[in-house]
Protein backbone atom coordinates (compact mmCIF):
# COMPACT_ATOMS: atom_id res chain seq x y z
CA UNK A 1 0.00 0.00 0.00
CA UNK A 2 1.55 3.19 -1.06
CA UNK A 3 2.38 5.77 1.74
CA UNK A 4 2.07 9.43 1.86
CA UNK A 5 3.09 12.12 3.81
CA UNK A 6 1.72 15.98 4.67
CA UNK A 7 4.57 17.05 5.42
CA UNK A 8 8.07 17.15 3.93
CA UNK A 9 10.89 15.42 5.73
CA UNK A 10 14.17 15.83 4.92
CA UNK A 11 16.32 12.84 3.18
CA UNK A 12 18.52 12.34 5.96
CA UNK A 13 16.51 9.44 8.50
CA UNK A 14 18.27 10.96 11.24
CA UNK A 15 16.46 14.22 12.25
CA UNK A 16 12.79 14.96 10.59
CA UNK A 17 12.24 18.40 10.04
CA UNK A 18 9.65 20.24 7.67
CA UNK A 19 11.64 22.10 4.62
CA UNK A 20 10.36 25.16 4.02
CA UNK A 21 8.38 25.57 0.14
CA UNK A 22 9.21 28.52 -2.17
CA UNK A 23 5.93 29.36 -3.70
CA UNK A 24 6.91 32.24 -5.39
CA UNK A 25 7.04 31.94 -9.34
CA UNK A 26 11.08 31.18 -10.76
CA UNK A 27 13.03 34.39 -11.69
CA UNK A 28 13.20 34.09 -15.44
CA UNK A 29 16.75 33.74 -16.00
CA UNK A 30 18.21 33.13 -12.75
CA UNK A 31 19.82 29.07 -12.67
CA UNK A 32 18.38 26.20 -10.18
CA UNK A 33 20.93 25.62 -7.87
CA UNK A 34 22.06 22.11 -7.19
CA UNK A 35 20.53 20.37 -3.90
CA UNK A 36 24.04 20.02 -0.87
CA UNK A 37 25.65 17.24 -1.77
CA UNK A 38 25.71 15.33 1.85
CA UNK A 39 23.52 12.80 0.44
CA UNK A 40 24.17 11.02 -3.01
CA UNK A 41 20.98 11.43 -5.88
CA UNK A 42 20.64 10.61 -9.43
CA UNK A 43 19.69 12.81 -12.08
CA UNK A 44 17.14 11.47 -14.20
CA UNK A 45 19.14 10.54 -16.91
CA UNK A 46 21.21 8.47 -14.51
CA UNK A 47 18.16 6.26 -13.15
CA UNK A 48 16.49 6.20 -16.63
CA UNK A 49 20.01 4.54 -17.82
CA UNK A 50 20.17 1.94 -15.63
CA UNK A 51 16.72 1.72 -14.22
CA UNK A 52 16.74 -0.14 -11.03
CA UNK A 53 14.51 -3.03 -9.80
CA UNK A 54 11.03 -2.17 -9.27
CA UNK A 55 9.97 -0.86 -5.67
CA UNK A 56 13.98 -0.59 -4.88
CA UNK A 57 13.95 3.10 -2.90
CA UNK A 58 15.93 6.80 -4.91
CA UNK A 59 17.20 9.40 -4.56
CA UNK A 60 16.64 11.65 -7.34
CA UNK A 61 16.86 15.41 -8.02
CA UNK A 62 15.80 17.37 -10.41
CA UNK A 63 14.27 20.97 -11.96
CA UNK A 64 9.87 20.96 -12.00
CA UNK A 65 8.58 21.18 -15.16
CA UNK A 66 4.92 20.01 -14.90
CA UNK A 67 2.64 20.00 -11.95
CA UNK A 68 -0.77 18.36 -11.80
CA UNK A 69 -0.74 17.83 -8.47
CA UNK A 70 -4.67 18.91 -8.11
CA UNK A 71 -7.23 15.97 -6.92
CA UNK A 72 -9.24 15.24 -10.44
CA UNK A 73 -5.21 15.38 -11.82
CA UNK A 74 -2.51 13.32 -12.18
CA UNK A 75 -1.84 13.16 -8.85
CA UNK A 76 1.88 14.39 -8.96
CA UNK A 77 4.84 16.25 -10.93
CA UNK A 78 7.22 15.77 -13.49
CA UNK A 79 11.04 16.08 -12.68
CA UNK A 80 13.71 16.57 -15.34
CA UNK A 81 17.26 17.00 -15.97
CA UNK A 82 18.33 20.45 -16.77
CA UNK A 83 20.98 18.97 -19.81
CA UNK A 84 19.94 20.60 -22.67
CA UNK A 85 21.53 17.77 -25.04
CA UNK A 86 20.20 15.01 -23.35
CA UNK A 87 17.09 15.92 -21.89
CA UNK A 88 14.78 13.47 -19.42
CA UNK A 89 12.07 13.40 -17.40
CA UNK A 90 10.15 11.24 -14.87
CA UNK A 91 6.71 11.51 -13.06
CA UNK A 92 6.70 11.54 -9.41
CA UNK A 93 3.20 10.07 -8.10
CA UNK A 94 2.60 12.13 -4.71
CA UNK A 95 -1.21 13.13 -4.29
CA UNK A 96 -0.74 13.96 -0.57
CA UNK A 97 2.36 16.42 -0.88
CA UNK A 98 2.55 19.83 -0.30
CA UNK A 99 2.46 21.81 -3.30
CA UNK A 100 5.35 22.29 -5.64
CA UNK A 101 6.41 24.98 -8.51
CA UNK A 102 7.65 24.96 -11.68
CA UNK A 103 10.83 25.59 -11.39
CA UNK A 104 11.62 24.01 -8.10
CA UNK A 105 14.99 22.18 -7.88
CA UNK A 106 13.73 19.16 -5.73
CA UNK A 107 15.34 16.00 -4.01
CA UNK A 108 13.17 12.67 -3.86
CA UNK A 109 12.85 9.85 -1.66
CA UNK A 110 10.87 7.28 -3.03
CA UNK A 111 10.27 4.56 -4.52
CA UNK A 112 10.93 3.24 -8.46
CA UNK A 113 8.08 1.33 -10.05
CA UNK A 114 5.88 1.69 -13.14
CA UNK A 115 2.54 2.72 -14.04
CA UNK A 116 0.61 1.65 -17.15
CA UNK A 117 4.27 0.72 -18.55
CA UNK A 118 5.99 4.04 -17.95
CA UNK A 119 8.78 4.72 -15.07
CA UNK A 120 7.68 6.52 -11.92
CA UNK A 121 8.36 7.52 -8.62
CA UNK A 122 5.98 6.38 -5.61
CA UNK A 123 5.76 6.10 -2.34
CA UNK A 124 7.48 9.06 -1.53
CA UNK A 125 9.26 9.26 1.78
CA UNK A 126 10.76 12.88 1.57
CA UNK A 127 11.17 15.96 -0.60
CA UNK A 128 13.64 18.63 -0.21
CA UNK A 129 13.56 22.33 -2.17
CA UNK A 130 17.10 23.12 -3.04
CA UNK A 131 16.32 26.39 -4.55
CA UNK A 132 14.10 27.86 -7.83
CA UNK A 133 15.42 28.46 -11.20
CA UNK A 134 14.72 28.56 -14.38
CA UNK A 135 12.81 25.53 -17.03
CA UNK A 136 14.23 23.95 -18.31
CA UNK A 137 14.01 24.98 -22.24
CA UNK A 138 11.25 22.97 -24.33
CA UNK A 139 12.32 20.64 -27.09
CA UNK A 140 11.18 22.17 -30.13
CA UNK A 141 9.21 18.86 -32.37
CA UNK A 142 7.30 18.81 -35.46
CA UNK A 143 4.97 16.27 -36.70
CA UNK A 144 5.21 14.23 -38.76
CA UNK A 145 8.92 14.99 -39.15
CA UNK A 146 9.69 14.28 -35.34
CA UNK A 147 7.33 10.93 -35.37
CA UNK A 148 9.69 8.41 -34.86
CA UNK A 149 11.31 10.86 -32.16
CA UNK A 150 8.35 11.29 -30.01
CA UNK A 151 9.60 8.17 -27.59
CA UNK A 152 13.15 9.72 -26.58
CA UNK A 153 11.46 12.47 -25.44
CA UNK A 154 8.79 11.26 -23.25
CA UNK A 155 8.06 12.72 -19.63
CA UNK A 156 10.06 15.75 -20.87
CA UNK A 157 9.03 19.53 -21.80
CA UNK A 158 8.56 19.57 -24.93
CA UNK A 159 6.68 22.33 -27.64
CA UNK A 160 4.94 22.38 -30.85
CA UNK A 161 5.30 25.60 -32.53
CA UNK A 162 3.53 24.02 -35.72
CA UNK A 163 0.06 24.12 -36.04
CA UNK A 164 -2.04 21.44 -35.16
CA UNK A 165 -5.75 20.80 -36.01
CA UNK A 166 -8.53 19.08 -33.92
CA UNK A 167 -9.38 16.11 -35.80
CA UNK A 168 -11.58 13.86 -33.25
CA UNK A 169 -13.01 14.78 -29.59
CA UNK A 170 -15.24 11.91 -29.35
CA UNK A 171 -12.89 10.90 -25.91
CA UNK A 172 -13.51 14.10 -24.90
CA UNK A 173 -16.37 14.05 -22.81
CA UNK A 174 -15.14 10.70 -21.49
CA UNK A 175 -11.27 11.34 -20.74
CA UNK A 176 -10.74 15.00 -21.27
CA UNK A 177 -8.93 14.40 -24.47
CA UNK A 178 -8.50 15.26 -28.45
CA UNK A 179 -7.03 13.80 -30.72
CA UNK A 180 -5.20 16.31 -32.70
CA UNK A 181 -2.86 16.18 -35.92
CA UNK A 182 -0.47 17.98 -38.11
CA UNK A 183 -1.23 19.53 -41.68
CA UNK A 184 -5.17 19.94 -40.58
CA UNK A 185 -8.23 17.50 -40.42
CA UNK A 186 -7.56 13.67 -41.18
CA UNK A 187 -9.37 12.43 -44.15
CA UNK A 188 -10.49 9.17 -44.31
CA UNK A 189 -8.51 6.90 -46.71
CA UNK A 190 -11.74 6.10 -48.38
CA UNK A 191 -11.94 9.64 -49.02
CA UNK A 192 -8.84 10.47 -50.90
CA UNK A 193 -8.18 6.62 -51.87
CA UNK A 194 -4.62 6.21 -49.73
CA UNK A 195 -6.32 3.43 -48.53
CA UNK A 196 -2.22 2.42 -47.31
CA UNK A 197 -2.87 5.31 -45.44
CA UNK A 198 -5.11 4.13 -42.31
CA UNK A 199 -4.57 5.85 -39.12
CA UNK A 200 -2.12 9.13 -39.63
CA UNK A 201 -0.34 7.63 -37.09
CA UNK A 202 2.95 10.02 -37.64
CA UNK A 203 0.65 13.15 -38.09
CA UNK A 204 -1.41 12.60 -34.65
CA UNK A 205 -0.64 13.09 -31.36
CA UNK A 206 -3.47 12.87 -28.10
CA UNK A 207 -3.85 16.70 -26.28
CA UNK A 208 -4.65 15.31 -22.91
CA UNK A 209 -5.86 17.19 -19.50
CA UNK A 210 -2.92 16.32 -16.89
CA UNK A 211 -5.58 13.76 -15.59
CA UNK A 212 -6.30 10.11 -16.32
CA UNK A 213 -9.99 10.20 -14.56
CA UNK A 214 -13.14 9.34 -16.49
CA UNK A 215 -16.15 12.09 -16.91
CA UNK A 216 -13.83 15.38 -16.13
CA UNK A 217 -15.79 18.08 -14.78
CA UNK A 218 -15.99 20.89 -16.27
CA UNK A 219 -15.10 19.16 -19.63
CA UNK A 220 -12.00 20.92 -20.46
CA UNK A 221 -11.07 22.47 -23.88
CA UNK A 222 -14.92 23.68 -24.54
CA UNK A 223 -15.09 27.76 -26.21
CA UNK A 224 -17.72 30.44 -25.08
CA UNK A 225 -20.47 28.32 -27.13
CA UNK A 226 -19.60 25.01 -24.92
CA UNK A 227 -18.23 23.14 -27.98
CA UNK A 228 -14.48 22.06 -29.58
CA UNK A 229 -15.53 21.21 -33.10
CA UNK A 230 -13.19 19.10 -35.19
CA UNK A 231 -11.06 21.73 -37.84
CA UNK A 232 -10.42 24.07 -34.27
CA UNK A 233 -5.95 24.56 -34.56
CA UNK A 234 -3.89 25.69 -31.29
CA UNK A 235 -0.59 26.69 -32.28
CA UNK A 236 2.53 26.83 -29.82
CA UNK A 237 0.88 24.08 -27.45
CA UNK A 238 3.36 23.55 -24.41
CA UNK A 239 3.53 20.57 -22.07
CA UNK A 240 4.94 17.61 -20.98
CA UNK A 241 4.92 14.55 -23.74
CA UNK A 242 4.44 11.08 -22.39
CA UNK A 243 2.53 7.75 -23.23
CA UNK A 244 -0.04 6.19 -21.78
CA UNK A 245 -3.21 4.23 -23.17
CA UNK A 246 -1.11 3.31 -26.29
CA UNK A 247 -0.90 7.04 -27.66
CA UNK A 248 1.67 9.72 -27.30
CA UNK A 249 -0.22 12.38 -25.39
CA UNK A 250 0.43 15.77 -24.42
CA UNK A 251 -0.71 17.81 -20.79
CA UNK A 252 -0.32 20.99 -21.23
CA UNK A 253 1.60 23.23 -18.75
CA UNK A 254 0.37 26.71 -20.99
CA UNK A 255 -3.11 27.09 -21.24
CA UNK A 256 -3.79 26.26 -25.55
CA UNK A 257 -4.87 29.67 -26.93
CA UNK A 258 -7.39 28.17 -30.31
CA UNK A 259 -8.13 29.30 -33.51
CA UNK A 260 -11.02 28.32 -36.14
CA UNK A 261 -13.70 26.28 -35.50
CA UNK A 262 -16.36 28.76 -35.73
CA UNK A 263 -19.93 27.38 -35.83
CA UNK A 264 -21.47 28.19 -39.52
CA UNK A 265 -24.29 30.31 -40.54
CA UNK A 266 -27.51 28.43 -42.54
CA UNK A 267 -27.05 28.51 -46.42
CA UNK A 268 -28.50 31.61 -47.59
CA UNK A 269 -31.93 30.97 -49.61
CA UNK A 270 -32.12 29.75 -53.01
CA UNK A 271 -32.38 32.57 -55.40
CA UNK A 272 -33.96 33.24 -59.10
CA UNK A 273 -37.02 30.70 -58.73
CA UNK A 274 -34.17 27.92 -57.90
CA UNK A 275 -35.46 24.69 -56.27
CA UNK A 276 -33.59 23.36 -53.05
CA UNK A 277 -32.94 20.23 -52.67
CA UNK A 278 -31.95 18.61 -49.21
CA UNK A 279 -30.42 15.05 -48.21
CA UNK A 280 -30.28 14.66 -44.36
CA UNK A 281 -29.17 11.37 -42.33
CA UNK A 282 -31.65 12.11 -39.01
CA UNK A 283 -29.73 9.61 -36.84
CA UNK A 284 -32.81 7.60 -35.77
CA UNK A 285 -35.90 9.93 -36.12
CA UNK A 286 -37.99 7.53 -34.42
CA UNK A 287 -41.17 8.14 -32.45
CA UNK A 288 -41.59 5.16 -30.64
CA UNK A 289 -39.79 5.95 -26.99
CA UNK A 290 -37.07 3.63 -26.01
CA UNK A 291 -35.82 2.11 -29.59
CA UNK A 292 -33.12 3.32 -31.75
CA UNK A 293 -34.02 7.04 -30.74
CA UNK A 294 -34.93 8.58 -27.79
CA UNK A 295 -35.50 6.94 -24.52
CA UNK A 296 -38.05 9.17 -22.57
CA UNK A 297 -40.61 11.97 -23.55
CA UNK A 298 -37.75 14.54 -22.91
CA UNK A 299 -35.41 13.17 -25.07
CA UNK A 300 -37.36 12.81 -27.90
CA UNK A 301 -38.75 16.64 -27.56
CA UNK A 302 -34.89 17.53 -27.89
CA UNK A 303 -34.77 15.18 -30.91
CA UNK A 304 -37.32 16.95 -32.59
CA UNK A 305 -36.15 20.93 -31.45
CA UNK A 306 -33.01 20.08 -32.60
CA UNK A 307 -33.99 17.82 -36.10
CA UNK A 308 -36.76 21.27 -36.64
CA UNK A 309 -33.65 23.51 -35.76
CA UNK A 310 -31.39 21.61 -38.36
CA UNK A 311 -34.02 21.39 -41.71
CA UNK A 312 -36.17 24.73 -41.36
CA UNK A 313 -33.14 27.22 -41.69
CA UNK A 314 -32.60 25.39 -45.05
CA UNK A 315 -35.79 26.91 -46.92
CA UNK A 316 -35.59 23.13 -48.64
CA UNK A 317 -38.45 22.66 -51.53
CA UNK A 318 -37.32 18.79 -51.35
CA UNK A 319 -35.86 16.65 -48.29
CA UNK A 320 -35.01 13.21 -49.01
CA UNK A 321 -34.82 12.10 -44.82
CA UNK A 322 -32.61 9.02 -44.07
CA UNK A 323 -33.26 7.11 -40.90
CA UNK A 324 -36.39 7.79 -40.13
CA UNK A 325 -38.50 4.87 -37.94
CA UNK A 326 -39.93 2.12 -40.47
CA UNK A 327 -43.80 3.46 -39.29
CA UNK A 328 -45.91 5.92 -41.17
CA UNK A 329 -46.31 7.85 -38.31
CA UNK A 330 -42.79 8.54 -38.15
CA UNK A 331 -43.29 10.42 -41.76
CA UNK A 332 -46.72 11.85 -40.21
CA UNK A 333 -45.35 13.64 -37.44
CA UNK A 334 -41.99 14.52 -39.78
CA UNK A 335 -44.64 16.83 -41.71
CA UNK A 336 -46.57 17.69 -38.68
CA UNK A 337 -43.51 19.28 -37.05
CA UNK A 338 -42.12 21.26 -40.30
CA UNK A 339 -45.61 22.73 -41.05
CA UNK A 340 -45.85 23.69 -37.18
CA UNK A 341 -42.98 25.42 -36.66
CA UNK A 342 -41.64 26.74 -40.23
CA UNK A 343 -43.20 28.94 -42.46
CA UNK A 344 -43.31 26.53 -45.80
CA UNK A 345 -45.99 23.62 -45.92
CA UNK A 346 -44.52 20.38 -46.84
CA UNK A 347 -46.20 16.89 -48.11
CA UNK A 348 -44.60 13.82 -47.91
CA UNK A 349 -44.03 10.80 -50.42
CA UNK A 350 -45.84 7.47 -48.85
CA UNK A 351 -43.49 4.57 -49.48
CA UNK A 352 -44.59 2.06 -50.92
CA UNK A 353 -42.40 -0.95 -50.24
CA UNK A 354 -40.56 0.31 -46.87
CA UNK A 355 -39.52 -2.92 -46.68
CA UNK A 356 -38.70 -4.83 -43.00
CA UNK A 357 -35.50 -2.63 -41.76
CA UNK A 358 -36.28 -0.51 -38.37
CA UNK A 359 -35.68 2.42 -40.47
CA UNK A 360 -36.41 3.72 -44.19
CA UNK A 361 -35.94 6.87 -46.11
CA UNK A 362 -38.63 9.34 -47.00
CA UNK A 363 -38.76 12.04 -49.31
CA UNK A 364 -41.15 15.74 -48.34
CA UNK A 365 -41.74 18.53 -50.67
CA UNK A 366 -43.16 21.81 -50.96
CA UNK A 367 -46.86 21.18 -53.02
CA UNK A 368 -46.40 25.03 -53.81
CA UNK A 369 -43.30 24.36 -55.78
CA UNK A 370 -43.29 21.38 -56.79
CA UNK A 371 -45.87 18.56 -58.28
CA UNK A 372 -45.80 14.60 -57.44
CA UNK A 373 -46.16 13.09 -60.64
CA UNK A 374 -45.39 9.31 -59.50
CA UNK A 375 -43.44 7.01 -57.15
CA UNK A 376 -41.78 3.72 -57.33
CA UNK A 377 -40.05 1.81 -54.73
CA UNK A 378 -37.38 -0.42 -55.87
CA UNK A 379 -38.07 -3.91 -53.84
CA UNK A 380 -35.16 -6.09 -54.90
CA UNK A 381 -33.82 -8.38 -52.43
CA UNK A 382 -30.22 -6.44 -52.47
CA UNK A 383 -32.18 -3.71 -50.48
CA UNK A 384 -33.15 -4.21 -46.82
CA UNK A 385 -34.33 -0.36 -47.23
CA UNK A 386 -35.72 -0.10 -50.57
CA UNK A 387 -34.75 2.89 -52.30
CA UNK A 388 -37.59 5.41 -52.99
CA UNK A 389 -38.19 7.02 -56.47
CA UNK A 390 -40.21 9.81 -57.14
CA UNK A 391 -41.21 12.01 -59.54
CA UNK A 392 -41.89 15.73 -59.94
CA UNK A 393 -42.89 18.21 -62.34
CA UNK A 394 -43.78 21.74 -61.97
CA UNK A 395 -47.40 23.06 -60.11
CA UNK A 396 -48.33 23.27 -64.05
CA UNK A 397 -47.76 19.66 -64.35
CA UNK A 398 -44.43 19.70 -66.48
CA UNK A 399 -41.89 16.99 -65.83
CA UNK A 400 -38.58 18.42 -63.97
CA UNK A 401 -37.03 15.18 -62.68
CA UNK A 402 -36.88 12.19 -60.68
CA UNK A 403 -35.22 12.11 -56.76
CA UNK A 404 -34.55 8.84 -55.59
CA UNK A 405 -34.18 8.54 -51.60
CA UNK A 406 -31.56 5.50 -50.62
CA UNK A 407 -29.59 4.14 -48.30
CA UNK A 408 -27.24 1.70 -48.30
CA UNK A 409 -25.90 -0.85 -46.04
CA UNK A 410 -24.12 0.68 -42.87
CA UNK A 411 -20.32 -0.37 -42.51
CA UNK A 412 -21.39 -1.83 -39.10
CA UNK A 413 -22.11 -5.30 -37.44
CA UNK A 414 -19.56 -6.76 -39.38
CA UNK A 415 -19.67 -10.54 -40.29
CA UNK A 416 -17.37 -13.00 -38.55
CA UNK A 417 -16.61 -13.99 -41.96
CA UNK A 418 -17.58 -13.38 -45.75
CA UNK A 419 -18.43 -10.28 -46.69
CA UNK A 420 -15.58 -8.44 -43.96
CA UNK A 421 -13.50 -5.61 -44.42
CA UNK A 422 -10.63 -5.66 -46.83
CA UNK A 423 -9.81 -1.97 -46.33
CA UNK A 424 -13.43 -0.31 -46.80
CA UNK A 425 -15.23 -1.52 -44.74
CA UNK A 426 -16.89 -4.50 -43.97
CA UNK A 427 -20.34 -5.32 -46.35
CA UNK A 428 -18.45 -3.51 -49.29
CA UNK A 429 -19.32 -6.38 -51.38
CA UNK A 430 -23.40 -5.51 -50.77
CA UNK A 431 -22.86 -1.98 -50.84
CA UNK A 432 -21.24 -2.18 -54.12
CA UNK A 433 -23.89 -4.71 -55.34
CA UNK A 434 -26.53 -2.40 -54.12
CA UNK A 435 -24.70 0.38 -56.55
CA UNK A 436 -25.06 -1.61 -59.61
CA UNK A 437 -28.73 -2.22 -58.86
CA UNK A 438 -29.75 1.07 -58.08
CA UNK A 439 -28.10 2.31 -61.60
CA UNK A 440 -29.62 -0.42 -63.60
CA UNK A 441 -33.01 0.38 -61.56
CA UNK A 442 -32.87 4.08 -62.49
CA UNK A 443 -32.42 3.49 -66.02
CA UNK A 444 -35.21 0.42 -66.10
CA UNK A 445 -37.19 3.61 -64.57
CA UNK A 446 -36.58 6.44 -66.69
CA UNK A 447 -39.13 9.02 -68.03
CA UNK A 448 -38.97 10.54 -71.49
CA UNK A 449 -35.28 10.60 -70.60
CA UNK A 450 -35.96 13.08 -67.36
CA UNK A 451 -32.53 13.43 -65.14
CA UNK A 452 -32.52 11.19 -62.06
CA UNK A 453 -30.84 12.84 -58.67
CA UNK A 454 -29.63 10.61 -56.33
CA UNK A 455 -30.01 11.49 -52.93
CA UNK A 456 -29.16 9.83 -49.52
CA UNK A 457 -26.49 8.18 -47.44
CA UNK A 458 -24.65 5.45 -49.16
CA UNK A 459 -22.51 4.69 -46.40
CA UNK A 460 -19.53 4.72 -48.51
CA UNK A 461 -16.34 7.37 -49.15
CA UNK A 462 -15.61 8.85 -53.08
CA UNK A 463 -12.81 6.68 -53.54
CA UNK A 464 -14.68 4.03 -52.67
CA UNK A 465 -15.93 0.83 -54.66
CA UNK A 466 -19.72 1.60 -54.58
CA UNK A 467 -19.06 5.53 -55.82
CA UNK A 468 -16.50 4.39 -58.54
CA UNK A 469 -20.01 1.97 -59.97
CA UNK A 470 -21.83 5.05 -59.94
CA UNK A 471 -19.71 7.01 -61.48
CA UNK A 472 -19.14 4.80 -63.98
CA UNK A 473 -22.79 4.45 -64.77
CA UNK A 474 -22.54 8.20 -65.42
CA UNK A 475 -23.44 10.16 -61.91
CA UNK A 476 -21.92 12.94 -60.53
CA UNK A 477 -21.21 14.71 -57.40
CA UNK A 478 -23.57 17.60 -58.12
CA UNK A 479 -22.09 19.40 -54.50
CA UNK A 480 -18.41 18.91 -54.33
CA UNK A 481 -15.77 19.38 -57.41
CA UNK A 482 -13.24 18.39 -54.67
CA UNK A 483 -14.32 14.92 -53.15
CA UNK A 484 -10.79 14.60 -51.29
CA UNK A 485 -11.91 17.33 -49.05
CA UNK A 486 -15.41 17.00 -48.91
CA UNK A 487 -16.90 16.03 -45.51
CA UNK A 488 -20.52 15.00 -43.53
CA UNK A 489 -19.11 12.61 -41.08
CA UNK A 490 -16.00 12.21 -38.86
CA UNK A 491 -15.38 8.71 -37.78
CA UNK A 492 -12.76 7.67 -35.21
CA UNK A 493 -11.11 11.38 -36.03
CA UNK A 494 -10.93 10.37 -39.87
CA UNK A 495 -13.02 12.92 -41.55
CA UNK A 496 -15.11 11.70 -45.41
CA UNK A 497 -18.56 11.68 -47.32
CA UNK A 498 -20.90 9.31 -46.67
CA UNK A 499 -24.38 11.67 -47.85
CA UNK A 500 -24.81 12.82 -51.40
CA UNK A 501 -26.88 14.45 -54.09
CA UNK A 502 -26.02 13.04 -57.34
CA UNK A 503 -27.31 12.96 -61.20
CA UNK A 504 -26.49 12.96 -64.85
CA UNK A 505 -23.45 15.41 -66.20
CA UNK A 506 -26.33 17.13 -68.29
CA UNK A 507 -28.79 18.17 -64.48
CA UNK A 508 -25.25 19.31 -63.11
CA UNK A 509 -25.21 22.45 -65.49
CA UNK A 510 -28.43 23.47 -64.03
CA UNK A 511 -27.11 23.57 -60.38
CA UNK A 512 -25.70 26.71 -58.52
CA UNK A 513 -24.61 27.21 -55.04
CA UNK A 514 -24.42 23.90 -53.37
CA UNK A 515 -22.75 22.64 -49.83
CA UNK A 516 -22.94 20.73 -47.03
CA UNK A 517 -24.16 22.34 -43.39
CA UNK A 518 -21.34 21.66 -41.04
CA UNK A 519 -23.98 21.65 -37.88
CA UNK A 520 -22.94 17.73 -36.66
CA UNK A 521 -20.03 15.93 -37.81
CA UNK A 522 -17.39 18.27 -36.34
CA UNK A 523 -19.20 18.93 -32.88
CA UNK A 524 -19.01 16.75 -29.89
CA UNK A 525 -21.45 14.31 -29.44
CA UNK A 526 -22.63 14.97 -25.85
CA UNK A 527 -23.76 17.70 -27.31
CA UNK A 528 -26.58 16.21 -28.86
CA UNK A 529 -30.17 15.12 -27.69
CA UNK A 530 -29.53 12.25 -25.50
CA UNK A 531 -26.30 13.59 -24.91
CA UNK A 532 -24.97 14.82 -21.54
CA UNK A 533 -24.97 18.54 -22.24
CA UNK A 534 -27.67 19.22 -24.85
CA UNK A 535 -27.43 22.18 -25.86
CA UNK A 536 -30.14 24.60 -28.15
CA UNK A 537 -30.28 24.95 -31.78
CA UNK A 538 -28.81 22.81 -34.67
CA UNK A 539 -25.85 21.56 -33.29
CA UNK A 540 -25.13 17.78 -33.47
CA UNK A 541 -29.01 17.43 -34.37
CA UNK A 542 -27.59 14.04 -35.86
CA UNK A 543 -23.96 12.68 -36.56
CA UNK A 544 -24.08 13.66 -40.03
CA UNK A 545 -24.61 17.00 -41.98
CA UNK A 546 -27.08 18.21 -44.11
CA UNK A 547 -26.26 18.24 -47.91
CA UNK A 548 -27.84 20.74 -50.63
CA UNK A 549 -28.16 22.01 -53.50
CA UNK A 550 -29.73 24.88 -55.55
CA UNK A 551 -31.52 23.58 -58.97
CA UNK A 552 -32.05 25.69 -61.96
CA UNK A 553 -35.28 24.76 -64.00
CA UNK A 554 -35.92 27.63 -65.86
Amino acid sequence: MDRHVTSRRPLSAATPLLVALALAAPPALALAPACPSDRASLTTDELLAEPPADDASVVLEGIVTGVFMGDDQLGGFYLQNDESDRPTGLFVYAPRQEPVTPGDRLRVQGRFGHHHGRPQLARIDGIETCGSGRLPEPVTLELPRDAERLSDFEDVRVRFDQTLTVSGHHELERYGNLKLSAGGRLWHPGQTGAFDDHDHAERRIVLDDGSYRARPDPIPYLDDQGTRRVGSQVTGLTGILTHAFDAHRLHPTETPEWEGGTRPEAPNPATGGALRIVTANMENDFVTLGERGAANRAERQRQEAKLNAALLPLNADLIAAIELENRPVARERLIERLNQHGDLTYEAVRHPAPGTDAIKVGITYRPDRLELLEVVADEDRVHHRPPLLAWFGTPEGEPLFGVVAVHFKAKSGCPSSGDVDHGQGCWNERRTAQAERLAQWIEQERRDGLPVIIAGDLNAYAAEDPLRVLREAGKRDLVHTEPDRAYSYVFRGQSGQLDYLLGPGGIAEHVGDAGSWAINADEPAFLGFDGSQPVDGPWRASDHDPVWLDLRVD
